[in-house]
């Protein structure tokens, strides 16, 4: 025991993990929807897992962790987050979330400012965050613009999947921007996409110039991709019938994907998402509405849902404290199946809303999400079963590469954990 914990400390120190590590004798977790493998071996190689479950073999030469009593995983997928382009949500300058403002709104692409360096990164990693679909804030018009797919690693290089998606703000949000009500924020949704069918019957003769044209020509290019089913289109809605209304729109546009987000009365109408194969990212246990939108909202709204058949992921928005308190929904998920009158996941359904759920979302399960192979090695090594709020990240790695277990919210707590006289250091001087 003693030789495995100073070989992982020794690989944590280094920035470039071994080529080849074996985690054994844990329980492993896929994170496909598959309930935890006792005694299971995790491998993985160059970046990539090449074997997890029971009964793997491992390779000669490996660097071999003893994972006795503790849990792997896949890392989580917080989606959809602010996560480098937030660092401080109160301070415009640090603030890239939206361009309340700006003549663009489809071509806005949030990838050319993702910040690996924000602090808040280095604190959800150490969470076992791995990778976030980070979307822009609706501000100036329904659309917020390009989303993108980036990991928490520590390298100068974040993003995974640029111009991943388009997000699109309807219902209430969308009706205020849209000038006051929903049919409004249909009409600027349909009128949008009609003039970037416009642009490409004849870009010579399109517009898009001037001061007052609603739809620039970056921004039909944006919704071009969108028409041709290039990206997936992210609708937030919350109210049954603002759902049902976004599930007619592939009749005009088949080529379109959609993915919903928000979807608090989703419940009330899962037979139909199921039935259109669209996959939901919804906040968890959320029963308290904030919105005449969200009359319908109950904790049993996940667990409805996935019980009839749609795709669900959980959504990092209202996550209090951090992206990595997504653990503690996806665990109470597994909670309220116990209390009766309750509609919950099981424990495997409930890590996969988290990992797995989210990449499938946007069409990245084959890439990122589980621990199955031919899939990047985002794996997390945990003290305990990491939907337990008991338990916590013992090491992590991103691509295959270990990570760093500090963070600036780490390294405080650290310096002031025990009081001790002496000079104060020089800030505190003013």
């Amino acid at each position: 025991m003693k030789r495995a914990l100073l070989l992982l400390a020794t690989m944590l120190a280094s920035p470039v993990a071994a080529q080849t590590v074996a985690i054994t004798n844990a329980t492993v977790a896929l994170g496909d929807g598959s309930a935890p493998i006792e005694g299971g071996t995790v491998v993985f190689q160059n970046g990539r897992i090449t074997a997890a479950g029971r009964g793997v073999a491992v390779p000669a030469g490996a660097e071999v962790i003893d994972g006795s009593g503790k849990w792997v995983a896949p890392g989580f997928v917080a989606g959809f987050s602010d996560l480098g382009i937030t660092d401080a949500a109160g301070v415009a300058e640090s603030n890239d979330a939206g361009a309340r403002t700006s003549p663009f709104n489809a071509a806005i692409d949030v990838s050319v400012s993702i910040n690996p360096a924000e602090v808040k990164v280095a604190n959800e990693r150490r969470g076992g965050v791995t990778r976030a679909l980070v979307a822009p804030e609706a501000s100036g018009s329904i659309f917020a613009g390009e989303g993108a797919v980036i990991d928490l690693g520590n390298d100068p290089q974040p993003v995974t999947r640029a111009r991943a998606f388009q997000f699109v703000e309807l219902g209430e949000g969308g009706g205020r921007l849209a000038g006051g009500s929903r049919p409004a924020a249909y009409a600027m949704l349909r009128d949008a996409l009609s003039q970037a069918q416009d642009y490409r019957r004849n870009p010579a003769s399109f517009g898009g110039r001037e001061k007052d044209s609603l739809v620039k020509r970056g921004d039909a290019e944006a919704l071009l991709r969108v028409l041709d089913g290039a990206v997936p289109l992210v609708v937030h809605v919350e109210r049954a019938s603002d759902i049902l209304t976004v599930l007619a729109l592939p009749r005009d546009y088949p080529k379109l994907k959609l993915v919903l987000t928000g979807v608090s009365e989703g419940w009330m109408v899962a037979r139909e998402i199921a039935a259109a194969r669209v996959p939901v990212i919804a906040a968890a246990l959320a029963d308290l509405p904030a919105q005449f939108e969200s009359l319908g909202a109950t904790e049993s709204n996940v667990g409805r849902m996935r019980a009839a058949g749609v795709q669900v992921g959980l959504a990092s928005t209202g996550a209090n404290g951090g992206e990595h308190n997504l653990r503690q929904y996806a665990g109470n998920l597994v909670g309220i199946t116990r209390v009766p009158g309750h509609t919950g996941l099981n424990w495997g359904e409930a890590l996969a809303s988290i990992t797995s759920g989210p990449a499938a979302a946007l069409g990245m399960d084959g890439e990122i999400g589980s621990l199955r192979t031919g899939r990047r090695a985002d794996v997390v090594l945990w003290d305990g079963d990491p939907l337990e709020l008991s338990s916590a990240p013992v090491a992590v790695w991103i691509d295959g590469r270990a990570q760093p277990m500090q963070s600036r919210q780490s390294q405080l707590r650290d310096r002031y954990l025990v009081p001790t006289e002496g000079a104060l250091p020089k800030a505190y001087e003013r």
